[in-house]
């Protein structure tokens, strides 16, 4: 490290930043939420409300680090997760498949407000990055860019 330079502290050493593929922010937001719809069933007894809640976070992670070429895939993918993670959440009545089926529409029905909430993150994060890429594009651009006579 040159010698006019501080070190950085070290929590900013430590932090993580994955670059996610396509593929692997879809694992990883679809493993998170179903592993977090297992325990919002195992500890507070499928509570919708919990469940939402835990699934911004998700939202919020899957923007920042899926990498730049792959931008579009996070608002695509996380509401995909969402319902994976519903399925152990949603009731499912005496177990039959359509009632597994009807827990899956009724709780994607009243669990909407947190399933656009959280896509609008994602999709509102992603839209963040993409303009500062664009702007950073064009400012190289523009600076190597002959002046005009």
């Amino acid at each position: 490290m040159p010698e006019g330079r501080p070190a950085p502290p070290p929590a900013a050493r430590r932090l993580p930043n994955p670059r996610l593929t396509g593929l692997g922010s879809t694992l990883f937001c679809g493993l998170v939420m179903l592993v977090l719809g297992l325990l919002t069933e195992a500890l507070f007894g499928a509570s919708g409300t919990v469940y939402g809640v835990l699934f911004l976070p998700v939202c919020v992670l899957t923007a920042l680090w899926v990498r730049e070429g792959d931008l579009l895939v996070a608002p695509v993918v996380v509401p995909i997760a969402f319902a994976v993670g519903l399925a152990p959440v949603a009731d499912h009545g005496d177990g039959g498949l359509l009632d597994r089926l009807m827990g899956m529409v009724t709780g994607l029905a009243t669990q909407a407000g947190w399933l656009y909430g959280g896509t609008l993150v994602a999709g509102l994060i992603v839209l963040s990055r993409r303009m500062r890429r664009v702007r950073a594009a064009n400012r190289r651009t523009a600076r190597n860019r002959p002046a005009r006579p």
